[in-house]
């Protein structure tokens, strides 16, 4: 199972995937609650993609949260993004998981799985460590 990690930089992008390298362990990064609306979904393929050339050798799927904003979830299906979150009516969500199955991608509504929020962390790299290791406290 791959744990989640909420980023909202590049630097903790780097962190999160530096850390489940270091630990041989899968990470999937998510960007904040409703970052595809105010970030944008190019901003965070760019975050992504750039993470993932910093460390190669992670084991690292990616989330953007594009809330309740369908034309902002078929943005982000149409930057590539392989994976993206919607929480709007479930028959939106239906159509936009869809669409972006047609594609490869998938859309998915709320997670209820435990997740990092690296926002207030002063170091994102030993917080990412301690909890990809299983130190739920971690932050």
């Amino acid at each position: 199972m791959s744990r989640r990690i909420i980023v909202h930089s590049l630097e903790q992008a780097r962190a999160a995937l530096k850390a489940a390298a270091a630990l041989r362990v899968s990470v999937t990064i998510e960007s904040a609650a409703g970052a595809g609306a105010y970030a944008g979904p190019l901003w965070f393929k760019a975050l992504v993609d750039e993470a993932r050339r910093a460390h190669p050798a992670a084991e690292a799927a990616a989330v953007l949260d594009c809330a309740d904003e369908a034309g902002t979830t078929l943005a982000a299906l149409r930057a590539g993004l392989e994976r993206v979150r919607f929480t709007g009516p479930q028959e939106t969500r239906r159509r936009l998981a869809e669409i972006a199955a047609a594609q490869g991608a998938a859309v998915e509504g709320a997670s209820a799985e435990p997740a990092l929020d690296l926002l207030a962390a002063r170091d994102p790299e030993a917080a990412a460590r301690a909890f990809l290791a299983g130190n739920e406290s971690a932050g």
